[in-house]
């Protein structure tokens, strides 16, 4: 069985922006932790509108699955050791709980985050 992409973010704000690099993602299965659904929503509050939020929101809203504590914590704990081993790192929390949620669920996390560019079952794309 192929893996699903688990969308962050910064690819969820491309697709809004029209980028066509991105639109395959938003036509293919796909799905998105709660907390990544969160933070996109705060980012289209603050660079558009809550009307351009609330649609997107609306749009994608039924590919957002639950994040449970345990991906939390473990989220956390890799955000730890990575900063541990590299003190420039920059992982977010919420990339860091999309990271984690994508490999527990056997998904390919889809981001242009360059901190996850080398890491497994990362699909990194660039603008």
């Amino acid at each position: 069985m192929d893996k699903i992409n688990c969308l962050d973010t910064y690819i969820l704000v491309e697709i809004v922006k029209g980028n066509p690099k991105f639109s395959i993602y938003i036509k293919n299965s796909f799905i998105i932790p709660d907390w990544i659904l969160g933070e996109f929503y705060y980012v289209l509050l603050r660079e558009y509108s809550e009307e351009i939020a609330e649609y997107w929101l609306k749009k994608i809203e039924n590919n957002s699955i639950q994040v449970s504590k345990e991906i939390i914590i473990k989220a956390m704990k890799f955000r730890y050791h990575h900063k541990k081993k590299n003190k420039t790192s920059n992982i977010s929390f919420f990339d860091a709980v999309g990271y984690i949620f994508s490999k527990e669920n056997n998904c390919f996390f889809v981001t242009g985050d360059k901190e996850f560019k080398n890491l497994e079952d990362v699909e990194f794309v660039k603008k």
